[in-house]
């Protein structure tokens, strides 16, 4: 699931293909297409889902785990305790 928020590192390899950003944040999903913003204020976009997916599978992108979540599996591990 591709949640608006979301951030995701750029591999070095795709990095031409993202105008050298380091990250790129998903802005909106409407279920066929993803809009994103760039890191550094260098630029925005959007792709279609299957291209993100593509991207995640062969590693060109990588999630950024957000704090909320580290926290929420901290707990959940302290509680498990």
């Amino acid at each position: 699931m591709i949640e608006v928020g979301t951030k995701y590192q750029i591999s070095q390899g795709a990095k031409g293909f993202f105008n050298s950003a380091e990250t790129m944040t998903v802005k909106s999903n409407n279920g066929v297409t993803v809009q994103f913003t760039l890191g550094d204020s260098k630029g925005r976009g959007s792709m279609p889902i299957e291209h993100l997916n593509y991207m995640l599978k062969k590693s060109n992108l990588t999630l950024i785990p957000n704090k909320r979540s580290l926290l929420n599996s901290d707990l959940n591990e302290e509680q498990i305790s």
